[in-house]
């Protein structure tokens, strides 16, 4: 191996990852809201868990959303930059919930598999799409 080739490569990683930390911790506060709003909705109003999945997401998204942009990618909101977030994650939210409807699955089973997924794909989505830095 080369000298220097782990630094190149790590340095490249190092900076994909950047912000994480702060993205999870918001991720946190956003999952508990998720997954409150996501149980009030199955077991008070009987709604489906898609429905449900998606409904929870959009509250917790939209806290999210807020607070990443501030914190985590220190980015002005913008409704275009909210819309993006919310189209792209509300549609895995949609797919993971389907999901679980057509499955029968458990709604805790909805609800961890969407928050380990969401905070992923969600993380990279926000960094390369939603608040991407255009180069000039």
């Amino acid at each position: 191996m080369e000298p220097g080739c782990d630094g190149l490569r790590g340095g490249a990683m190092t900076r994909v990852w950047k912000g994480f930390s702060t993205y999870t911790v918001i991720g946190i506060g956003s999952t508990l809201i998720h997954w409150q709003l996501f149980f009030v909705l199955r077991a008070a109003f009987d709604a489906s868990q898609a429905l449900g999945n998606f409904l929870a997401f959009c509250a917790a998204a939209s806290f999210s959303f807020y607070a990443n942009a501030i914190f985590t990618f220190a980015m002005p909101v913008s409704l275009g930059r909210y819309l993006m977030f919310m189209i792209c994650m509300g549609g895995l939210s949609v797919v993971v919930g389907g999901a679980a409807d057509r499955w029968h699955l458990p709604g805790i089973v909805t609800v961890v598999v969407f928050s380990l997924t969401s905070l992923v794909v969600g993380f990279l989505i926000s960094k390369w799409l939603v608040f991407r830095v255009h180069e000039s």
